[in-house]
């Protein structure tokens, strides 16, 4: 088991977000959420990454306490995200894009970047091969040079895909990355998830609308609704949990 996650909960303005939610994500597996808006998918994956602390509720990871770990320190540990609205820096090159997800794991400080000491140098041509390695994963190393802004929607998520992963974690969470593609930029995405946690030994945690894509791919699926834990369980058995169509699939069997 990588991270569990007992009771959380968590309250905006006296309404519930999250109201005792409790996980488990398990090594190497791809553990799909869903839920009607509204649910706290979001919610829920802003208070694992460390951007909201709990009201209530613990979260381990790989053992660790981390309930009250600033979101670096969870980065640091072997957690990354990707958000549900894209944040490139969309003038800078793809690469450049990449390697500053890495800046905050190298050793050189303020004045060793000031002077370019030699081990500085060093560092940053290792982060720039390890960028260009997962760009190649991602299947869009020829694009390393050409500015974020001009690749397509879907080439723009495997950019920030790749930001997530150049900080080696163990746990990747995407929030929504088929939001806004075509439906064959969709089966593509399925497809590099697999290929990710296969290749990189990950646990992939993922919110997404898309059914056909959670269905594909994922192993296990925890279903929310109005800030509760509704269903757990395999694609099979979530395609037809009674509580699972009528909250969420309106009666109608996936």
């Amino acid at each position: 088991m990588m991270l569990k996650a007992e009771n959380l909960s968590k309250s905006f303005m006296g309404i519930h977000a999250l109201n005792r939610v409790s996980l488990e994500i398990m090594k190497g597996e791809i553990l799909g959420v869903i839920g009607p808006n509204g649910a706290g998918k979001t919610t829920l994956f802003n208070v694992l990454t460390g951007l909201f602390p709990p009201d209530s509720g613990s979260i381990h990871f790989a053992g660790k306490d981390i309930t009250r770990f600033k979101p670096h320190r969870r980065v640091g540990l072997g957690m990354t995200r990707t958000f549900q609205n894209l944040e490139l820096f969309r003038d800078m090159s793809v690469l450049e894009n990449v390697m500053v997800g890495g800046h905050l794991q190298l050793r050189t400080g303020f004045w060793a970047s000031m002077v370019m000491a030699p081990w500085k140098i060093k560092e940053e041509k290792r982060l720039q091969n390890k960028a260009l390695k997962l760009l190649e994963i991602l299947g869009i190393s020829q694009r390393a040079g050409e500015q974020a802004i001009n690749l397509s929607y879907g080439d723009q998520r495997r950019v920030e895909i790749a930001r997530a992963l150049i900080s080696r974690p163990h746990v990747m969470f995407l929030d929504e990355p088929a939001a806004g593609m075509n439906p064959r930029e969709t089966g593509e995405l399925s497809s590099l998830i697999i290929k990710l946690k296969n290749e990189l030994d990950l646990s992939i945690v993922i919110i997404e609308h898309d059914m056909n894509l959670i269905m594909d791919i994922c192993e296990r699926i925890i279903v929310m609704a109005e800030g509760s834990l509704l269903a757990t369980g395999v694609p099979q058995e979530i395609r037809k949990h009674p509580k699972v169509l009528d909250a969420y699939l309106g009666g109608e069997v996936l």
